[in-house]
């Protein structure tokens, strides 16, 4: 049933050349070698009718209209062997504390710009950068309380660093969820890994959303803010307010009253202490940023200046995840830890700088481009996938607006055998850790999947999948 085991330039996770099964992966592979095609294809619908049936959706937008799916899972799982996962999960440690030590500064002294290791101008002059928090102080002057860390393996099979998602990353439900398909639907296969759990992670996340409270009290109340129910990642928003038994509240149930902000309960208001947010700075407060939102809460920021209510993520953040930034994240790193990344970003060509833009003009048909802004997939082209169209207007808009834009060299990330059309092909995966008040890493991660034959792009808003992923 497997079948394109190796590919040339390009790492495979389960085989080694000559189709030789990596020992980690010896196991998985007998499991479902033994098994007929017709029953493997019976455990993918089942396990696609269970996620239906639990309403583990996501939205994806296209241009005219949005389609609410189900996010297709594979049901051959990801391996991470514990010497692999110690690299990913110190180097996602100490890249989240060289971050969050990079916004305290910006918002603070801003030693980096006076010693312009990050151009002033790049930071200052950013959408989310905000001015009316300088000099704020917030609760234990952490900015980033969720981050996603988005990794992939280069054909060598190192581990480097794609991008960082620090404002309202997404996709930490469906972790949970993963695994406990895999638990009802292979517990023999299961059984006979030592896999790390994962469960803590939930706790301990919520337990620390707790510890942020202003207020010095034994049950603060904590509150998940989400957008509603149109939003593409909204079962993210309801998985997580169940299982850490926190109210899930839209804007119109908060208002705020003498710089506090108060929930709206059959009970009458509820003082809030902490918001877990995951609504864009944008529409957080229309007193400060759009004033059309309805989505935020008027004066929300006001309370949060005045230290009565803890926003996690820090409002602001998004200058830090911002992928011109995140070329400077190893100078971030030496400058505020003393220390030498443990993750290399991928090579990343600035456009702002006249010769790297030229260099990117003449190889974009080699070229990952993307916006500078830009997120969940939108916004990108990809050189050696797209018509001499797509290649014109991006070469045109790269030459009106170079600073908006960045490039990559094309590089084929691993692949690993997914389930597809009633065989195990190889598609390409990329690992998005998530990382818990810089403290914790949530042992394996998300793996996506770019379910096209070829595909690179893995994003869920782009009708990409998902995988269990153990670290064993």
């Amino acid at each position: 049933m497997f079948q394109s085991r190796i590919e040339d330039n390009c790492y495979n996770e389960m085989f080694s050349k000559g189709d030789c099964i990596r020992p980690l992966y010896e196991n998985v592979f007998h499991y479902f070698e033994r098994l007929s095609p017709q029953t493997v294809g019976e455990y993918y619908w089942k396990a696609q009718h269970m996620l239906h049936n639990m309403g583990v959706t996501f939205t994806v937008y296209q241009e005219s209209s949005s389609l609410e799916r189900t996010l297709p899972f594979d049901i051959l799982p990801r391996l991470i062997s514990s010497d692999d996962w110690n690299v990913i999960e110190q180097g996602c440690l100490q890249r989240v504390r060289a971050l969050n030590a990079f916004l305290y500064d910006i918002y603070h002294n801003q030693e980096i710009l006076h010693e312009r290791i990050v151009p002033r101008e790049l930071v200052v002059t950013h959408q989310d950068f905000c001015w009316s928090l300088k000099g704020l102080n917030i609760p234990g002057n952490q900015y980033v309380t969720l981050a996603g860390i988005d990794i992939i393996r280069d054909p060598s099979g190192k581990y480097v660093v794609l991008e960082d998602n620090l404002r309202v990353p997404s996709g930490i439900s469906y972790i949970f969820e993963n695994r406990r398909l895999m638990e009802r639907l292979f517990p023999d296969l299961c059984r006979t890994y030592p896999i790390r759990p994962i469960l803590p992670s939930l706790s301990f996340f919520g337990r620390y959303l707790h510890s942020l409270s202003p207020r010095q009290r034994a049950h603060p109340t904590v509150v998940l803010l989400t957008p509603g129910k149109y939003n593409s990642a909204y079962y993210d928003h309801v998985f997580l307010a169940q299982q850490m038994g926190i109210p899930l509240v839209e804007g119109n149930d908060l208002l705020t009253m003498d710089n506090q902000v108060f929930m709206r309960t059959v009970h009458g208001l509820q003082k809030v202490d902490v918001i877990y947010r995951r609504i864009d700075d944008d529409f957080l407060d229309p007193l400060v940023f759009r004033p059309d939102s309805v989505l935020g809460v008027a004066g929300l920021m006001s309370a949060y200046r005045a230290g009565n209510v803890a926003l996690a993520n820090a409002p602001g953040a998004g200058v830090a995840d911002d992928k011109a930034i995140y070329t400077y994240v190893p100078q971030m790193i030496r400058y505020y830890l003393n220390e030498k990344p443990i993750l290399d970003n991928v090579t990343t060509y600035r456009l702002d700088d006249p010769d790297e833009c030229a260099f990117v003009l003449k190889n974009i048909n080699q070229m990952v481009v993307k916006k500078t802004n830009g997120a969940g997939g939108y916004g990108m082209l990809i050189g050696p996938r797209a018509t001499e169209e797509e290649i014109h207007a991006f070469s045109t808009a790269m030459m009106e607006r170079p600073k908006d834009y960045i490039a990559q060299p094309t590089i084929n990330f691993s692949q690993h055998p997914s389930f597809v059309d009633g065989d195990f092909e190889g598609r390409h995966i990329d690992l998005r850790p998530f990382v818990i008040g810089g403290e914790v890493v949530i042992p394996g991660g998300l793996t996506r999947v770019a379910l096209p034959k070829g595909s690179l792009v893995v994003n869920s808003s782009q009708g990409g999948g998902s995988k269990d992923t153990w670290v064993v």
